[in-house]
């Protein structure tokens, strides 16, 4: 089929009639052309005796951001080696890639997660988008620190790029790319300090607008969708300030049973678009939500940051992965994708749900 519009949460096809299969992903742009790449979940399956978590990233391509084609696996997974950050029972998550002028490669950034090992990152690079991609560091711990869900962005004002990452789950970091963008060089600043989960923030997602950086984020509930928060700021390592939550008639206050992953401003028109990952489509995933919301209304309550207790600081050691195949229960081949235009209220972006909308016209 050939569409016309958006139909947030509703399934979507390519133009082969498969379901896209591109999840905690994100959107880039060149000359005209949309790539939307993410988590390839097509042999996921779930139950108690599922091993695989994903099979490599998948990227689409559009003209219109309507209608993808499936270009396959830019980076594909390695099945038959355990040592290796790709094997697919490991939890290859959140892919984002980024241009660097000084090389004139497209960097490719991983978060891993390997059973009892702790979090972190492999870094890839190719000489074109599609790829294909080549180690450069297979576990790589930015600032010798654990790292969650992070952003990749490159300041349009500056040129200087920039990692936000969870540091698992203690506080948000922001940490400066070396100019090939496959490192950090020691400069860092620390956000959102002081909460507890489920409170802390994870999942961050960067866009900028007049000279002015935000931030959307979320809480960490596992699958179960919750409240997200915004903030903006002008200074990278400076101070943040939360604007609160952005989506406006949301009475379940679960960012409409999502979680944004990237947000993606269109070039001819100049439209914000948040884009967001239903990871529980279905009635356990409603019910599950509103539970965890009501923990976080509890733990708001009862949560004293003063008594939070900053992690060790020290150099981590890098553990090697756990060489063995892992089980993960969730079917996250089945979820669904939420995109919603931002509006806003002054400086502060909003979001309102819409069963169906479409792109502004250029002018």
């Amino acid at each position: 089929m050939t569409y016309t519009s958006f139909r947030p949460g509703q399934k979507w096809l390519d133009t082969n009639g498969r379901p896209i299969q591109a999840h905690g992903f994100s959107v880039f742009e060149k000359d005209g052309t949309y790539y939307w790449y993410g988590e390839n979940k097509e042999r996921t399956r779930g139950g108690p005796f599922n091993t695989v978590w994903h099979w490599g990233v998948r990227c689409y391509t559009s003209r219109d951001l309507y209608n993808w084609e499936d270009r396959g696996l830019i980076i594909p997974p390695q099945p038959d080696d355990l040592q290796s950050p790709l094997h697919p029972t490991y939890c290859v998550d959140r892919p984002h890639i980024i241009y660097s002028e000084t090389t004139g490669k497209y960097v490719a950034w991983l978060k891993v997660m390997s059973g009892h090992t702790s979090q972190s990152m492999a870094i890839m690079q190719a000489d074109d988008f599609l790829g294909p991609y080549e180690f450069v560091t297979r576990i790589y711990k930015p600032l010798d620190m654990d790292a969650g869900d992070f952003a990749l962005a490159t300041d349009p004002s500056t040129g200087k790029a920039y990692i936000v990452f969870d540091r698992p789950h203690f506080e948000l970091i922001t940490a400066t790319l070396t100019d090939d963008r496959t490192a950090v060089t020691g400069e860092y600043s620390t956000h959102y300090p002081g909460r507890v989960p489920p409170q802390t923030r994870e999942a961050p997602a960067w866009f900028e607008r007049d000279g002015i950086n935000y931030l959307f984020t979320s809480g960490t509930s596992g699958y179960f969708a919750n409240p997200t928060t915004v903030c903006s700021f002008i200074d990278w390592h400076g101070e943040y300030t939360d604007l609160g939550d952005p989506c406006i008639g949301d009475d379940t206050r679960t960012t409409f049973y999502s979680q944004i992953t990237c947000v993606l401003r269109v070039p001819t028109t100049g439209q914000y678009i948040a884009m967001a990952d239903r990871w529980k489509p279905g009635p356990l995933g409603r019910f599950g939500s509103r539970h965890y919301q009501r923990l976080i209304e509890r733990s708001l309550q009862g949560a004293r940051g003063d008594t939070f207790r900053n992690p060790d600081r020290s150099p981590r050691t890098v553990q090697p992965l756990a060489g063995k195949k892992l089980r993960h229960p969730e079917n996250t081949s089945i979820a669904r994708y939420v995109w919603l235009p931002i509006e806003w209220h002054g400086d502060k972006p909003v979001l309102r749900w819409h069963d169906e909308w479409r792109l502004q016209e250029p002018s």
